[in-house]
């Protein structure tokens, strides 16, 4: 692929990423979960690592890039909404 090409799939994925900021805010920072569906996060998860994958086959570090750095957003707002609950049933 063109270095074009790649700085448009980085930027892509950047954006992305900085999609996931809120949800992750919200979860860590205000420790609220309302709203948030796990079974939505974990389909989400579940195409990243794919797209991971495919990324990998393929050779295109940005689609790589972006899919690890999505799926440690995921992965962030899943925890941290686990460990809340978690708190929660002890309480």
């Amino acid at each position: 692929m063109t270095l074009a090409v790649e700085l448009i799939g980085l930027l892509a994925g950047f954006l992305g990423v900085i999609a996931w900021i809120p949800q992750i805010r919200e979860v860590w920072i205000e420790k609220s979960h309302q709203g948030i569906s796990l079974p939505t996060f974990f389909l989400v998860a579940s195409a990243l690592i794919l797209w991971l994958i495919y990324g990998i086959l393929i050779m295109s570090y940005s689609i790589i890039i972006a899919n690890i750095a999505a799926l440690i957003c995921i992965l962030m707002v899943i925890s941290g909404v686990l460990k809340i609950r978690n708190l929660e049933k002890q309480t």
